[in-house]
């Protein structure tokens, strides 16, 4: 069974006594632990997407579902990390990773026990009495990530979550985000501008159109990195050399420069 789903998913914005139709007739399943990258045009309704799984708005057509029930409202199986650092700064890391998991009703012993388990995995141990403005943008996005991890969520949503950072930490927290999705598997859906960050990874790429948003194709990353070993590959520089990365960069580059070429598609 597929743990989210979009059926035939349009979604439609009144504005200014007119219809902007975002999204249109959008038909996608993503499985069980698998890793999916949205990318495409500004504007063709990648975030939407995501906001739909998160119970955030609503299909005008269609219907999104998670784990085969259909999605009305925020829950605590799914977790949202935004671009946007949205911690509490008048609490501690510590505090700000505690406070889903005491409104979850957590035993003291195991949210200390989740709690260390993540700030490990983060590499935030020694951080958990700083402040968010004690912290740089890359710590403060781990801090969220251990957050929404530490929830225990089926889905993990991820809302362009490096584009704030700059280059250097950017590719840290690829590497650690890839290390954690190893230990600790979740369905991932997320959200980029960023075709290398997307096909680094992801399982799979979504490339929408432009607006209205449809899926033009998905690309199978997991089937080439498996095939040429990206796993053996210690660094993210040694696989953005490969051979077989720079293919499918290229490919996705190709698709989406058509698409910021192409005009708008009026609704069928």
């Amino acid at each position: 069974m597929s743990m989210i789903r979009f059926d035939d998913v349009s979604r439609t914005f009144e504005r200014d006594r007119s219809s902007i139709v975002a999204l249109e007739r959008v038909n996608l399943e993503i499985a069980d632990k698998e890793f999916v990258a949205i990318v495409g045009p500004a504007g063709c309704g990648k975030t939407t997407c995501l906001r739909m799984v998160a119970g955030l708005e609503f299909p005008s057509a269609g219907s999104v579902t998670v784990a085969g029930r259909k999605v009305t409202r925020p829950g605590p199986d799914r977790a949202v990390v935004f671009q946007q650092f949205a911690l509490f700064p008048w609490k501690t890391v510590w505090d700000n990773i505690d406070i889903g998991l005491r409104a979850k009703g957590m035993a003291a012993d195991a949210r200390r026990t989740t709690i260390e388990r993540y700030l490990k995995l983060m590499n935030l141990s020694g951080y958990e009495r700083a402040y968010p403005h004690q912290l740089s943008g890359g710590m403060q996005q781990r801090v969220a990530i251990a957050r929404a991890y530490a929830l225990d969520p089926g889905v993990l949503l991820m809302d362009e979550p490096f584009g704030a950072l700059d280059a250097q930490t950017r590719v840290v927290m690829q590497e650690e985000l890839i290390k954690l999705t190893r230990v600790n598997p979740r369905t991932v859906l997320f959200i980029t501008h960023a075709v290398e960050e997307s096909v680094f990874l992801a399982d799979r790429v979504v490339v929408m159109t432009g607006r209205p948003g449809r899926v033009k194709e998905v690309i199978d990353v997991k089937a080439v990195r498996d095939e040429h070993q990206w796993d053996q590959c210690e660094r993210i520089e040694d696989v953005m050399d490969l051979e077989s990365f720079v293919r499918l960069r290229t490919h996705i580059w190709k698709s989406l420069r058509d698409e910021h070429g192409a005009p708008h598609r009026a609704a069928a």
